[in-house]
């Protein structure tokens, strides 16, 4: 087995078992089972105040009970925007993504992000203010407090509400709410005491979510859960995790309380959106995440510091909420413009970040300039070919000068005989004299391998590969090729049916492309004499499609596009360095060994 093709199969054994891992470890998604939550139990708030100290930040507690009142509602509607704010509590439960939908059918829903309470998979924001020095539960507003709509019908871009309420004993509340053009919702509490007596308490918000999302896909490459920026540090954990908190007795449930200073914000982020309380960037606040385990109830909590009013004194608090898709670059606004730190940071860009995120970047601003996702996939391939060129341009001219080493190599063989010390030897001499480096063959494939990671991630996580169109019967760049050979791609008239494990062998029109294009590059040279190494190359091509052929399309897109580019510039180098690859003879001569075989 000469150097060159031993170098060769290591590296394409290397990337095909780097690959075949990540397939093993990071399966496609199961399809969740959608659990209902115990309607009694799903009715019920996490969250009631209890008293804020003097000092530092008040606590929001769990015990609580909530009984269910048809109270009236207000009206949002926005460009991007649908939903309702129940004025029992104030809450913002009812919201909808007007620019996503559920499925590619015509007839798919809208996105219901925010649901209600006593609906499955109920989902919402409250504000309220924790009582301190001078005030019980019953003299601030909380989660079954019935509002009073002081002005505006309708929550708009234009037209923000403004909510009161008069708690008897002279202290009156208002809460005004806005919301942007996007998903950004600003919260101002005011309250004005016109009682005799000094009185403390503190703002907060809070996001409950009752029981899992029923669309958590529970994949390792994805985060789903808690995420949270303090003092500029990022923090993630999933739900799980929330289930294992010790048990926090001033928090009154399983709980984790932190201090933050500035630069903060908390929330629970899905697949595709994300809810976060965001409060001032300037202020400190308390950051808390809770797990009501008897309710099954997830809770992150933004509580402000306290305030102290004497009599005749009012105080404004201003907060935001962001509610949506987690849009790149609707996020990078929010942060670079609006101020949130390392808001971008709450998209999952993974280990490969310092890829991750200048690759999308990129990849964005070409879908801003051609219009199409697909297009673009091909476009930062043919990128990314440029920028690596040097490097593979030095290693395929290295294969074309160990192409024409190889006369002299089967003489050093003759010569040697069976002392394969002096072959070595003798090989390492005649690499150093001609300044061959044999190694050099696998860097092309090697570098592939993080460039595959940090696309798959990419592809995978970004909202924006979500229902994107390429051509044709390619309507979701981010999900497998929907094609099979199992009903000859659409022109026998029944639907493919749910194969599970079996699915790797419904193979789409873009796992055979891909398939094809590999066995092309192999081409390029003579198959090897050796019969253990011919087996190999024959097989890789297609065991590369079976398993590739589950992975989303933008993602076999540029492999495609990737395989077709290097077989161009390997075929070009190999020329202009006197070596003519006979890519015709070598297929014809594929067939001619398997017609031997055959016969024998």
């Amino acid at each position: 087995m000469d150097n060159n093709n031993k170098n060769l199969i290591l590296a394409t054994a290397l990337s095909f078992a780097v690959i075949l891992v990540w397939f093993l470890l990071f399966p496609p998604p199961e399809q969740p089972t959608n659990t209902a939550v115990n309607e009694m139990e799903a009715t019920q708030p996490l969250t009631a105040p209890v008293a804020a100290q003097a000092t530092g930040a008040a606590t929001v507690e769990t015990a609580v009970t909530d009984e269910t009142v048809d109270a009236p509602r207000v009206s949002i509607e926005t460009a991007r925007l649908s939903g309702s704010i129940s004025l029992q509590g104030g809450r913002i439960d009812d919201l909808s993504l007007k620019d996503y939908r559920e499925t590619l059918d015509d007839d798919s829903e809208i996105v219901h992000f925010f649901k209600p309470r006593n609906t499955p998979g109920s989902y919402y924001a409250l504000y309220g203010w924790a009582p301190g020095a001078g005030l019980t539960l019953d003299t601030v507003p909380g989660a079954n407090t019935i509002w009073s709509v002081e002005k505006g019908a309708t929550l708009t871009e234009d037209a923000p509400v403004l909510l009161s309420w008069d708690n008897g004993n002279g202290l009156t509340f208002r809460r005004e709410i806005s919301v942007d053009e996007n998903f950004l919702f600003s919260v101002k509490q005011s309250v004005e005491n016109t009682a005799a007596g000094t009185v403390s308490l503190a703002p907060y918000g809070v996001l409950a979510r009752h029981g899992e999302p029923q669309d958590l896909k529970n994949f390792f490459i994805l985060h789903e859960g808690l995420v949270s920026m303090s003092d500029g540090e990022l923090n993630e954990l999933d739900y799980d995790g929330m289930t294992d908190f010790e048990f926090n007795q001033n928090e009154g449930a399983k709980a984790e309380a932190t201090q933050v200073s500035e630069n903060g914000w908390i929330g629970f982020t899905d697949h595709y959106w994300m809810a976060t309380l965001i409060p001032s960037q300037t202020s400190a606040f308390k950051s808390v995440a809770k797990y009501d385990d008897r309710r099954d109830i997830y809770q992150t909590e933004a509580v402000m510091p306290t305030e102290t009013l004497a009599p005749g004194q009012s105080v404004t608090v201003e907060s935001q909420l962001f509610a949506g898709a987690k849009e790149w670059a609707t996020i990078r606004g929010y942060q670079n413009e609006g101020g949130v730190k390392g808001f971008l940071d709450s998209i999952d860009w993974g280990w490969f970040f310092f890829l991750t995120k200048p690759m999308f970047a990129l990849l964005h601003w070409l879908n801003s300039v051609i219009g199409n996702m697909g297009w673009s996939i091909i476009a930062l391939t043919v990128i990314i070919k440029v920028i690596v060129f040097p490097l593979a341009y030095k290693s395929y001219a290295s294969m074309a000068k160990m192409k024409e080493l190889q006369p002299q190599m089967e003489k050093l063989k003759e010569k040697a005989g069976d002392d394969r010390q002096k072959m070595q030897q003798d090989m390492m001499a005649l690499y150093k004299s001609e300044k061959v480096n044999p190694a050099s063959g696998c860097l092309p494939l090697l570098i592939q391998i993080p460039i595959f990671f940090s696309l798959y991630k990419v592809i995978f996580v970004t909202l924006e590969l979500r229902h994107a169109p390429w051509i044709g019967w390619l309507k979701d760049l981010s999900a497998p090729d929907p094609t099979s050979i199992i009903n000859l791609f659409g022109l026998l008239p029944f639907a493919v049916p749910e194969l599970g494990f079996f699915e790797i062998l419904s193979l789409g029109v873009l796992p055979i492309l891909l398939g094809v294009s590999m066995w092309l590059q192999q081409k390029l040279n003579p198959a090897p004499t050796d019969a253990t190494q011919a087996m190999i190359f024959a097989w890789m091509p297609w065991v590369f499609m079976f398993m590739l052929g589950s992975f989303a399309s933008g993602l076999v897109i540029y492999w495609i596009a990737n395989n077709t580019i290097t077989f161009t510039q390997q075929y070009l180098i190999m020329r202009s360095h006197g070596f003519k690859p006979d890519v015709f003879g070598n297929i014809k001569g594929s067939f001619k060994r398997k017609a031997k075989a055959d016969d024998k």
